[in-house]
């Protein structure tokens, strides 16, 4: 039987070894984050035996960053990290994934770093605020708080308030710990945190930041091949000699990719509501219920893995509120005007978060907004011209109006009135054909009196 097997594997080689190459691009999110844990768990189910995450990424959002980080480290199979191809970058959130794997690796003319919160910034230049003394005492200075060069203390992150020194330290204690798992400068690491530092390939690789520079795939595995690591707390020697395997985000990935763009997922959520508005405005329609109820679950489902404000998405509520109060029950403006303001406010403060790739586009929510406004002015000025309009129903309409006796009279008859028969009273001898006027109405019944012109 052992033959057997050993036959089987020599006909066909790579069957029991196999490297997978996961690509990562773009701003780290929910969907990138759950298609490497998914492929790690598959790699290990198919007895891989080397991942490559090959990635080009500007950061991203630090819960999906630990998401991917824990995938990695628990993962029985080994990971290589590979930035991958030049000009390419590991930044942010990329630079703690690359720390993280098993083995560090760059292209040419790659780089990595700038990995301080981004809520937390660079000290600013003294301004009005911030006036110099106008008669410094250089003997009463208090010691320096660093031996460090002024020039390196300029360059420190400063963190202002007691919750981002927390966000600052947890940052430099996690990425430090990430360095020194696989033996790599924790110095440096802090650096790319207290100092936003960055380096490209080559001083990362002289600085014992990254294991090797590789210019393509194929070297980096030849190179690789055989490397021993810390795998789950015990040596390994790594293969790279398997089959190559490609893998790609399949459907459900790519479809969480475009759903968790905040902008569509706020598109999302404004057709859902304002398709859940129209259908119960007009019931039976059928289509915008349908279309709302499915685009507004998607948005919630894509919200939920997103750095949600909730305060923000409050006031987008009441704003909408707002503005169909306006346009049920007009206010002359006061509505539908505070409506659009508590939406644009609401809107703005919607993503819990300082990325770029995680903030809603300025210029949609202008332009949504301003479409609001001009839709309630629109309903507003269609309202104020109604009720210039003389009535033209109900007994304001009906009084001095002029109708045809059809039979009776004096007494109760009957009148002909904008086509209708109507129970009329008068006490004049009225003859059929004869025109009249009505005077007023009592329930169904009128008072009719004879024509100005046939008295």
């Amino acid at each position: 039987m052992r033959v057997l097997l050993l036959c089987l594997c020599l006909l066909v080689p790579g069957a029991l070894a196999q490297v997978w190459v996961v690509p990562i691009k773009g701003v780290i999110g929910p969907a990138n984050a759950d298609f490497l844990v998914q492929q790690l768990e598959q790699a290990a189910e198919a007895n891989a035996s080397l991942v490559v995450i090959q990635m080009d990424t500007p950061g991203g959002l630090d819960t999906a960053m630990r998401t991917m980080i824990q995938g990695v480290t628990q993962s029985p199979v080994p990971v290589a990290t590979y930035v991958y191809p030049s000009g390419a970058r590991a930044a942010s959130a990329g630079t703690y994934l690359l720390l993280a794997s098993h083995v560090a690796a760059m292209a040419p003319g790659t780089n990595l770093g700038a990995a301080s919160p981004v809520a937390i910034g660079m000290p600013s230049q003294p301004g009005p605020q911030e006036p110099a003394p106008t008669n410094p005492e250089p003997e009463s200075t208090p010691e320096p708080e660093s031996d460090k060069p002024a020039s390196e203390q300029d360059d420190k992150v400063v963190a202002r308030t007691t919750l981002e020194k927390k966000a600052l330290n947890d940052a430099i204690a996690y990425i430090r710990s990430l360095a020194e798992l696989h033996g790599r400068n924790a110095d440096w690491a802090e650096k790319a945190v207290s100092e936003a530092a960055s380096l490209p390939a080559s001083e990362a690789l002289e600085m014992g930041v990254i294991d090797l520079i590789a210019p393509d795939l194929p070297t980096l595995l030849t190179d690789i091949n055989g490397r021993e690591v810390q795998l789950l707390g015990q040596t390994h020697a790594i293969d790279s000699s398997g089959e190559l395997v490609q893998r790609e985000p399949n459907w459900r990935h790519k479809l969480l990719a475009v759903i968790t763009n905040p902008n569509v997922a706020y598109i999302l959520m404004l057709v859902g509501i304002y398709g859940l508005i129209l259908e119960f405005y007009n019931p039976g329609v059928g289509l915008p219920g349908v279309l709302g109820g499915i685009c507004l679950l998607l948005a919630m489902y894509a919200l939920q893995m997103m750095p949600l404000n909730y305060a923000g998405l409050a006031l987008m509520i009441l704003g909408i509120i707002l503005m169909i109060t306006e346009a049920l029950s007009p206010s002359f403006g006061l509505f539908g005007i505070g409506g659009v303001i508590a939406f644009a406010l609401g809107s703005t403060m919607l993503m819990d978060s300082d990325l770029p790739g995680y903030q809603i586009a300025l210029p949609l929510i202008l332009a949504i907004s301003l479409t609001s406004l001009g839709v309630f002015t629109l309903i507003l000025s269609m309202v104020l011209r109604a009720r210039r309009r003389p009535a033209t129903t109900g007994d304001v309409q009906l009084a001095g109006a002029p109708a045809e006796v059809v039979d009776g009279f004096p007494g109760t008859g009957r009148v002909r009135y904008g086509g209708e028969i109507w129970q009329a009273y008068s006490d004049q001898a009225l003859t059929r054909g004869q025109r009249v006027t009505i005077v007023s109405r009592q329930g169904m019944v009128l008072s009719v009196s004879q024509h100005k012109e046939s008295a």
